[in-house]
């Protein structure tokens, strides 16, 4: 099963005329390799969303559906907790304890909560 990432890089190759080997040239990487983020084993690499903008030319609504595709298609997220209080680093902690556990609707509530908290400092 291809990631958003591996669907979106996989019609930029056929839109190319374009093969997997060509990709993973072009991105430095081996073709196993390649296969493995497009099929969400790894994680997409952070320097690999210019490469691809850069050598095929995306607008900057392309640019941004690559970006957003690689966001949708992380299967790891590192969380920089140096300058976090201590009640911040016990809400991540439960956080990733507890994650495997909650259901959409929970997601949803959380999502809804952190972005009108967002809303409110913007």
């Amino acid at each position: 099963m291809y990631t958003k990432f591996g669907e979106y890089v996989r019609i930029l190759r056929v839109k190319n005329h374009e093969v997997m080997g060509d990709m993973a040239k072009l991105l430095g990487t081996t073709t196993p390799f390649l296969s493995a983020v497009e099929n969400g084993r790894k994680n997409v690499p952070k320097e690999w969303a210019e490469i691809i903008s850069n050598h095929y030319n995306l607008s900057t609504a392309d640019r941004n559906e690559l970006e957003n595709a690689i966001e949708e298609s992380r299967i790891q997220t590192k969380i920089d907790m140096k300058d976090s209080s201590q009640m911040q680093r016990k809400v991540a902690v439960q956080f990733a304890r507890s994650f495997e556990d909650i259901d959409d609707e929970t997601a949803q509530k959380i999502l809804a909560l952190l972005r009108n908290k967002k809303k409110g400092r913007d």
